[in-house]
């Protein structure tokens, strides 16, 4: 029987990938995007927004107690979660569009994956060393005082910008400024302190450890992308009709024989997901461009045009194997894949919009109460009763007065209220008893069911809204 210790793995242990430092107009493009996204995500809860001196002044929030989501002039409600659901098939519409039309965009360029893990990258390079420094570090099997105090160092910077992340996080859901105060004090609720603690190890360990394998293992998009791209999709590639047989370009070597490529490695050691884009389009390339910017540097170096990996579309390849010129890069955006995605991106944003400003600043649910479905007063009297909530989505608190259309012998009235006018406070749902009575031996006292309208004014601004619903009478 054979040792089992000697069956070879199907399995190969992870490698550590350590991305060399590059500059250039990607990766330019990629430190603005982080630190526009950063900004976003973290100073986002700590901007004013004046809505009132009754409700919250922050600018985004989502009050989870109040069932109430705040961006800015905009107040979303529980029943308008359409706006909610109309972002959302917009933001996947933009993904269709951007990976239509440049391949992995999302991907390279603003995925909090790929942002996090720049960052921390960053931070890395800062306190270790460019590439060459940290693999002697990482193969260093002597575990010094040197070691122990770059790696510590390092994962205490990791740890304080999870910190900060699961903190951004939370101060979404509450008055920021007032729960910093309560976490800081200890009198936050535990949930806050929960949620911080998970979002600071997932990015601890997603930025800092898991990195690339969370875009390869756990990340569906690599599987899905494909449907998304076509032949005239622009992803990043490499031009091997140009750049093989490729070589040093020593003159022992006969170098007017080799490609421009001269082998440097200088694509690779760049790659954040540690791959070789000279072997084509591989499901791990994220398209961050990073690899271009490395060979256009190597070009202008040995005199070379650039361009021996870029942007480009598999439909171009023949033309340009044949020395003719790819078609204009316009040609591959516009196309009709992609305008029919800014289309239907457009028209859903076009249709919240209209939704946005065609809605009303108060609104009435009108619920008959079935249990029973009518009370016969001790003169004959025929009463429905009603819940009716009044939501008054104004900054400040207002006076609604209700009426009713249907037959002339029905009158409405408040529950505990002397007339029909009530006072609902600002940004609330305000639930009402409501009573419609008939008396005996009108129409809609003897009749089954009778048709009625239920109208609520508001008396500041003239706004009204109403609601159908039925008189039940004896005859039932």
């Amino acid at each position: 029987m054979s040792d089992s210790s000697q069956t070879p793995s199907l399995y190969a242990a992870r490698e550590p990938i350590f991305p060399r430092r590059v500059s250039g107009k990607f990766r330019t493009l990629k430190w603005a995007i982080m630190a526009v996204t950063l900004g976003i995500y973290y100073l986002l809860p700590w901007i004013r927004w004046d809505r009132g001196p009754e409700l919250s002044d922050q600018a985004v929030l989502l009050d989870l107690a109040g069932r109430r989501f705040y961006f800015f002039w905009i107040e979303i409600w529980p029943h308008e979660f359409y706006f909610v659901a109309g972002l959302l098939i917009m933001a996947g519409l933009g993904l269709f569009l951007f990976t239509s039309a440049l391949g992995r965009v999302w991907c390279g360029y603003a995925c909090p994956q790929t942002v996090w893990t720049d960052l921390f990258i960053l931070v890395e390079r800062w306190i270790e060393g460019d590439r060459n420094a940290r693999l002697r570090l990482h193969r260093q099997k002597k575990l010094d005082f040197k070691k122990i105090r770059l790696r510590l160092t390092k994962w205490v910077a990791w740890l304080f910008i999870g910190l900060a992340t699961g903190g951004a996080w939370v101060f979404y859901f509450a008055d920021a400024p007032t729960l910093l105060q309560d976490l800081v004090t200890g009198q936050a609720h535990p949930a806050a302190y929960t949620t911080m603690a998970i979002l600071t190890f997932t990015t601890f360990f997603f930025g800092g450890f898991a990195r690339e394998q969370i875009c390869i293992y756990a990340c569906p998009w690599p599987r899905i992308q494909a449907a998304m791209m076509d032949e005239d999709t622009l992803t990043v590639g490499y031009r091997d009709w140009r750049g093989e047989p490729r070589g040093k370009h020593r003159k022992s070597e006969e170098a007017e024989n080799l490609g421009d490529c001269i082998d440097c490695m200088a694509c690779v050691n760049v790659c954040p997901m540690g791959i070789d884009i000279r072997k084509g389009q591989q499901m791990e390339c994220i398209t961050c461009a990073l690899c271009i910017d490395a060979c256009d540097d190597i070009m202008d170096k040995v005199g070379k045009p650039r361009g021996l990996i870029d942007y480009m579309a598999l439909s171009d390849e023949t033309n340009e194997r044949a020395g003719k010129t790819p078609r204009p890069v316009w040609k591959h955006v516009l196309r009709p894949r992609t305008v029919m995605y800014t289309l239907l991106w457009g028209g859903v944003g076009l249709a919240l919009v209209f939704a946005l400003f065609i809605r009303a600043d108060i609104n009435m649910t009108v619920a008959p109460v079935r249990n029973p479905t009518f009370v016969t007063l001790s003169d004959g009297t025929i009463r429905n009763t009603y819940d009716v909530r009044l939501s008054n989505k104004n900054g400040e608190a207002r006076m609604f007065e209700l009426s009713l259309v249907g037959d002339q012998s029905l009158a409405v009235s408040l529950e505990g209220e002397e007339g029909v006018t009530v006072e609902v406070p600002a940004d609330t749902a305000s639930l009402q008893r409501v009573y419609v009575t008939a008396p005996r031996g009108t129409a809609p006292a003897e009749a089954d069911t009778t048709g009625l309208r239920l109208w609520v004014e508001d008396l500041s601004s003239g706004e009204r809204a109403y609601r159908d619903t039925t008189f039940n009478g004896r005859g039932n």
